[in-house]
């Protein structure tokens, strides 16, 4: 692997920002030597960020990190690609000059632990989610902040890793937030505070849709170069393989995964079934075109999951919650309604991507650093119990899935010469739970 950087000279942080991997809990005193006040007030102390991923999502990512705090930094980035690294930091730099300061710029596949060792206070993880555990537990082992895009894995072994990895973060104080938006969005925070809130009576019934085209389509086998690796070939299709992307149930239909668990109180499903399958060719891809998983909660309540990433098909991305007293609908319109009339929305707006950002640092600044973790494991583990589900054709119930044996992570990662065959299509009824 190749990678640029340079030597770092810059002064140590705080304590409160330079915790390590042997670092003991910080406690609450330590933190609260933070000056108060807002996410953009001036304070004294500068928090060096890392990016991890310089796709578009990750470069958002970063951006969104810049704007949300005056005295922060770019000091690092990482990716595979070279042309991605350059461009990301091109494009951040004509954003914000003054805080865009990049010595250490890393390529390769082990660029994310180089990036971790070059003095960042914060990590943003915007690469595949199949490489997310592993570069989750490298962040909150060397004790530094993170925000990770969702979904934080592909695979039981994975959000195992994750859930470990999340009480390391909480022993070390650290500040973790996912990428699951909608959470930091203030008309569907209204929203849901009112549903759990009783609005509409106890929940009997959630029906979610996430029906749109392709995300990134498989490019044709043709366009494979001779000197690509197998592991190379993938990771530039990385949304058609199950585990870099995880489905499009697992990789983009998790947002609304994650909200059907924001209505249940974050409380995991008994069991599921589900079906689903391939309409349209992918070549040499192994996921599915579409899924529907059926939820089960006690006392019989169901949550259904409709997912399709078809071409000139009806799109619809919405939730419809009933309830013994009344209804709740995110789609065209988005209110609370009982017998008592209907609410809707009308406080502040603000882009929820930025929230999440202005959250997260004001919450470092403040000494109460917010952390994500279980809520985005859980909803993570979900969509993938769901795609197991399909997968096979089996009632799945939760204890079976977080206990799965399918890891389908590579034992061969050599960016150069990695060979790796992922499993062939699931055929439901056939395909093995392992």
């Amino acid at each position: 692997m190749t990678h640029k950087t340079t030597s770092d000279n810059e002064t140590s942080r705080r304590d409160f920002l330079k915790t390590s991997s042997s670092a003991a809990v910080a406690s609450a005193a330590t933190l609260s030597l933070i000056s108060r006040g807002s996410a953009y007030g001036q304070n004294s102390d500068t928090i060096r960020i890392g990016l991890v991923g310089c796709g578009g999502r990750g470069t958002g990512a970063a951006n969104q990190a810049l704007t949300a705090d005056d005295n922060v930094k770019l000091t690092a980035v990482a990716d595979v690609f070279p042309d991605r690294v350059e461009r990301a930091v091109t494009g951040l730099k004509k954003r914000h000059e003054k805080k865009v300061d990049v010595p250490h710029q890393f390529v390769g596949l082990d660029a994310y632990q180089k990036l971790i060792d070059s003095g960042v206070d914060l990590v943003i993880l915007a690469t595949p989610p199949g490489f997310r555990p592993l570069q989750f537990r490298a962040v909150v082992e060397a004790g530094k902040h993170c925000f990770i895009e969702k979904p934080m894995a592909t695979d039981a072994p994975g959000v195992r890793s994750i859930m470990e990895s999340v009480k390391i973060s909480k022993q070390k104080n650290l500040a973790i937030v996912a990428g699951f938006c909608w959470r930091y969005e203030h008309e569907r925070r209204a929203f849901y505070e009112r549903v759990l809130g009783g609005d509409i009576g106890d929940i009997q019934s959630i029906y979610a849709t996430y029906l749109t085209g392709p995300v990134k389509p498989m490019q044709p086998d043709s366009a494979r170069k001779p000197g690509w690796s197998d592991i190379e070939w993938q990771v530039r299709n990385w949304y058609n393989f199950a585990w870099l992307g995880g489905d499009g149930l697992v990789e983009q239909a998790v947002h609304s995964v994650d909200k059907i668990a924001w209505a249940m109180r974050d409380v995991p499903p008994l069991s599921c079934t589900a079906v689903g399958g391939r309409g349209i060719p992918n070549n040499s891809g192994n996921i599915f075109d579409h899924i529907e998983v059926n939820y089960l909660y006690p006392d019989g309540v169901r949550a259904f999951m409709a997912q399709r990433q078809q071409r000139r098909c009806h799109n619809e991305n919405s939730d419809y919650l009933l309830g013994t007293k009344g209804r709740a609908d995110i789609a065209r319109g988005i209110f609370v309604e009982n017998a008592k009339g209907r609410w809707t929305y009308d406080g502040k707006r603000e882009n929820m991507y930025q929230v999440e950002h202005n959250e997260l640092f004001k919450s470092i600044r403040d000494g109460k650093p917010i952390n994500n973790g279980d809520r985005m494991a859980l909803s993570t583990m979900m969509a993938v119990m769901g795609r197991t589900a399909a997968y096979t054709g089996k009632q799945i119930t939760y204890e079976q899935a977080i206990n799965s044996k399918e890891d389908r992570f590579p034992k061969d990662m050599n960016w150069e010469t990695g060979k790796h065959t992922p499993p062939p299509l699931a055929q439901p009824g056939i395909t093995p739970f392992v």
